[in-house]
């Protein structure tokens, strides 16, 4: 958060705020939460942005055919319009195959 030029909070805060922010003007609702120097976006199942103030992170939802291991995307703190992209390209895929749990929607109305 900036308040008259000066930079509130940790890096990481910094900028999770500013993805939080650019999601939202994309309609994509999101929590921030931070700690130890990161600051994780929660955004949807399996879809969590951290930061450290100089990258985001988030799993791609494609594993390696080499390693195995989870590939993840990663984009600079420098433009969080175009990591706000990308993040929602991701959870439109998460919402068709990860609907909410019939607990949540009872709870949101």
């Amino acid at each position: 958060m900036i308040i008259q030029g000066v930079l509130l909070g940790t890096p990481a805060m910094h900028a999770a705020g500013l993805l939080k922010d650019e999601l939202e003007r994309q309609g994509v609702e999101s929590d921030v939460h931070d700690g130890y120097g990161l600051a994780l976006i929660s955004v949807w199942a399996d879809l969590v942005v951290w930061t450290d103030g100089m990258v985001y992170r988030w799993w791609a939802g494609r594993v390696s055919s080499r390693t195995g291991r989870r590939i993840y995307a990663i984009y600079g703190v420098g433009n969080p319009a175009t990591a706000a992209r990308g993040v929602a390209l991701r959870y439109a895929e998460l919402r068709d195959s990860h609907p909410r749990s019939e607990l949540i929607v009872q709870a949101l109305s």
